[in-house]
């Protein structure tokens, strides 16, 4: 029932991303498509309240995935959905928290969100008001080094309220992580940071959830391995879709690939 669920959550999720790059002419739609299943798990299953101030979208330039997902459950209308990446819309193509429901964080310089969800975490602790809390950062941006400062601070304060998602689909804006700067480890990494980590099949819903139900004592790091350009054959693994937009031609083709036309 779980699986089913959310697999049609994720089909609809997709089809609110590709729909909504046609009609932007907008980029990114293959880093998008590597979080779908995740974000399917997450909002379907209760982890993230979407209320709350539960969830960061670290990749900023993935935002039309968590629009996506909140217009299939009804957060953000279709009319508002539609202005995306248009002028003057509170929808912008790296995401936006200003007036969009639902969403907690604006991103787009890459290696933030687990500092502000490290503040959201330690507030919540003093307060003692504890709160699950959810952070996706992309393969990539972990070369940055404030991603690394922030594990240490959630470490050193036991901050194991959070879990970190990387989205490990090993491709970024101009090429392979491993030619760019090669991550090695990344779990590893984390877990000589002071995390526990698990490596994932980061499409596998059930895998996704039995990762999300694990308790710890510490802060968790969950290596969800990804493909990008997910669900859709011919965008899948081809760095060409990190930029390029969709045409009409790209769109019914996807469609069919999905079962959707």
């Amino acid at each position: 029932m779980l699986v089913a669920k959310s697999q049609n959550l994720s089909k609809e999720i997709r089809h609110n991303i590709l729909r909504a790059i046609l009609k932007s002419k907008a980029s990114h739609i293959a880093s998008a498509l590597s979080i779908v299943d995740v974000l399917a798990v997450l909002y379907d299953n209760g982890y993230v309240n979407p209320h709350k101030t539960q969830f960061f979208l670290s990749k900023g330039h993935a935002g039309i995935a968590v629009y996506s997902t909140l217009r299939a459950i009804n957060i953000i209308s279709e009319d508002m959905f539609q202005t995306y990446y248009c002028n003057g819309s509170h929808l912008g193509g790296h995401i936006s928290h200003k007036n969009v429901p639902g969403v907690s964080l604006s991103t787009g310089s890459l290696g933030g969100g687990i500092a502000v969800a490290n503040g959201v975490a330690l507030a919540n602790k003093i307060n003692k008001t504890p709160e699950s809390l959810y952070i996706i950062v992309g393969d990539g941006e972990c070369g940055e080094g404030s991603i690394w400062e922030a594990a240490l601070f959630a470490a050193h304060h036991k901050l194991n309220d959070i879990t970190v998602i990387v989205d490990r689909n090993r491709l970024q804006g101009c090429g392979h992580d491993k030619d760019i700067m090669d991550l090695g480890d990344i779990g590893t990494k984390f877990l000589s940071f002071g995390w526990d980590s698990i490596s994932i099949d980061g499409h596998n819903l059930e895998q996704l959830n039995e990762a999300f139900k694990s308790k710890t004592t510490k802060p968790k790091c969950i290596i969800a391995n990804t493909v990008k350009g997910k669900g859709v054959s011919f965008m899948e693994n081809n760095n060409l879709w990190h930029y390029k937009n969709v045409i009409q031609e790209d769109y019914e083709l996807a469609l069919a690939g999905l079962g959707l036309s």
